[in-house]
């Protein structure tokens, strides 16, 4: 497990769609997170709405603002990197070719968690070394006191958000296994990620309240209310205190851990082509 998973890590490092999804990634936080809301606070057109932005810029709000996209937008970065290892390998018809090297199914499937498990952290810790920089020069430009969150703070953070990320990784996984492929499982991801929860956030759950309910149960609802007991703006798409920080956490590594199992069942029962 140990060598796929090192076989993994080199397969990613190599493969220029890694370097572009996680410069996507950082780049769409670092437009939506910092710059577009410190550039309301200049223009100032915003009034009340343009201060309340700019306090959100402030190097004590790192944790909050690092992990905020990770419910939907970056959590679908995340998902889009793990269909891309795993389905990639049925793409590609290399499947056969890695079992006739000696290692077993589960051998494999193991070493390319691992490798996600490695590139979701990697990921996270940019996003927080993005944000603590710019968050800096911010409070430079402005002459604003700079107050960083306790180490436990950023700890608990960025164990937050590698949770979160490593969830929306595994959905990836699965779903890779599933259709055996990479087109549709990144579609379905998408579609889930994008509309579907923010759909029954938006629409749905006001009129109906089982369906308020229900969301309490689901991964998305329950990233964000992680998210949001950790400081992530309410105003983020995806963010919302519907449970306490306990539950949610709870409720993503159960899901975490679900899906990882059941992807592991179906790879290791059926066909690999």
């Amino acid at each position: 497990m140990l060598a796929s998973c090192g076989t993994e890590l080199f397969k990613l490092a190599k493969r220029p769609a890694s370097w572009l999804l996680l410069a996507v990634a950082l780049v769409l936080s670092l437009v939506f997170t910092y710059l577009a809301p410190y550039a309301a606070y200049l223009d100032g057109s915003g009034g009340v709405l343009s201060d309340r932005a700019f306090d959100q810029l402030r190097t004590s709000e790192l944790v909050g603002n690092s992990i905020g996209a990770l419910p939907v937008f970056l959590g679908a970065i995340a998902l889009i990197l793990a269909v891309l290892v795993v389905g990639g390998e049925y793409g590609w018809g290399t499947w056969k070719t890695l079992l006739m090297q000696g290692p077993t199914r589960l051998a494999v499937y193991g070493g390319k968690l691992l490798a996600l498990a490695v590139a979701t952290l990697v990921l996270v810790l940019a996003l927080f070394t993005v944000g603590a920089v710019t968050s800096l020069l911010i409070a430079g430009a402005e002459a604003q006191p700079v107050d960083w969150p306790s180490l436990g703070e950023l700890v608990v953070g960025v164990g937050a958000g590698w949770l979160i990320a490593s969830m929306w990784a595994m959905l990836g996984v699965l779903l890779a296994v599933a259709y055996r492929g990479v087109a549709l499982p990144i579609g379905l991801g998408l579609v889930w990620l994008l509309a579907v929860q923010n759909l029954l956030a938006a629409v749905v759950a006001p009129l109906l309240p089982w369906v308020a309910d229900m969301q309490k149960a689901l991964p998305g609802p329950n990233a964000g209310s992680l998210a949001a007991a950790l400081g992530s703006s309410p105003d983020t798409p995806g963010v919302a205190e519907l449970t306490g920080g306990g539950q949610a956490t709870v409720v993503v590594a159960a899901y975490l851990v679900g899906f990882v199992v059941v992807a592991g069942a179906l790879l290791r029962r059926r066909d690999v082509v």
